[in-house]
Parts: C-alpha cells; structure tokens; sequence
C-alpha cells in the first residue's frame, strides 16, 4: 500500500513564487523586445525621412541647372511660378524652341519628375519676396511628401517641417499633413535686367 502525501504549504508558496518570477521575467523580456523593435521602426522612419530629403534637394538642384541652360530664364523667370496642384503640359521640345517654349518644356518635365520621385510629391515653385518687380533673381521652391502615402488621416505625423516661404504675394506654406523641404535658388544671370532708372520697360543684356 502507497500512503499519500501532500506538498508542505512553505513548497507550495516556492512553486508559486517561481512562477511569478518567471512571468516577470517572460514580461521584462518582451517589454525589452519591444523597445528594440520600436527603436528599429524609428530609425526607419529617419532614414526614409532623410532619403526623400535628399531626394527633394537634387530635384531642386535639377531645376536649377535647367535655368541655367535656358539664357532668357531671368526674363522668363514668371513662367516658371507654379503651384503645388498645377500639372503643366511639357509640350513638345524634340526640335528647336524658343526660350519661352523651353521653360514651359522643363516646368513639365520637372514636376513630373517630383511626382514619380517622391510619395504623392508635389512642388510649388514662387517669386522670393521682398525683391523689386523689375529685378528679380530669385525664385522660391518648395517640395512636399507624404511621409506614408497610404495614410489619409491629417494627424498620422505629429511635427512636420512646416515653413514658410515668405510673405506677401510669394507666400507659400507647408501643406497639412506632409513633409516640406524650401529652398532659394538664383535664376541664370547670362541674361541680366538693368533698370535704366525711373523707365517703364527694363532693358535685359545678355552675355
């Protein structure tokens, strides 16, 4: 015959201690796994947040050296404004065009650059303010992103880098919702205004 025994209530109280201490470790553990995970997760957000930067500052450097090709671009310098939701036609500069052609050519060709660069990018390009009407060499470009092209909440990014370009009529602002990147670029001096003083039509040289 067996005789039955019974676990003393102090290794019951162990056994049960032992558990506890294995939940909280198990607890501890996934706590940690976790703030690695959320770690990672952020770090990928920077480095997605740093390449499409990077990607904004070589559009703008694009439209730049496309100035700089067209001579006439500072007398231009007007048709190349354009907001963020305009979606200018190219047209077609295959054979030669002048140089009111060929600024229209690379708006085009450059804002559909910045829409197949970037998620649901978008460019509003304006006329630095503060600069008198008749001496203009500078214009205004502001890149926009969705950093999660997917989201359609307005709230999915608490701080955006919202600037502002200026005031007055070359006002722009960092659309809701998005990422922006502004920059100044100079407009190509080869064909250059000079203002004879007090004339109503400015006198533009080109070298």
């Amino acid at each position: 015959m067996h005789r039955l025994t019974s676990s003393s209530p102090s290794a019951q109280r162990q056994r049960g201690i032992s558990l506890l201490e294995s939940l909280i470790a198990m607890i501890v553990a996934a706590l940690g796994i976790l703030g690695v995970v959320g770690m990672q997760m952020r770090t990928l957000t920077d480095s997605q947040t740093t390449v499409r930067r990077a990607q904004a500052i070589r559009l703008i450097e694009d439209l730049s050296e496309r100035l700089k090709v067209n001579p006439n671009a500072m007398t231009d310098i007007s048709a190349y404004v354009s907001g963020f939701s305009d979606t200018p036609s190219p047209g077609n500069c295959g054979t030669a065009c002048n140089h009111t052609a060929l600024a229209k050519y690379d708006l085009g060709i450059w804002k559909q650059n910045v829409a197949a660069s970037l998620p649901l990018g978008q460019a509003s390009i304006f006329l630095a303010p503060s600069e008198p009407t008749n001496n203009r060499r500078q214009l205004g470009v502001m890149i926009s992103w969705r950093e999660n092209e997917r989201d359609t909440s307005t709230n999915f990014k608490d701080a955006l880098d919202a600037v502002t370009g200026g005031g007055g009529s070359g006002s722009v602002s960092c659309q809701a919702g998005r990422t922006c990147h502004l920059q100044y670029i100079p407009v190509s001096a080869r064909c250059a205004p000079y203002d004879k003083g007090g004339s109503i039509t400015t006198t533009y040289y080109c070298s």
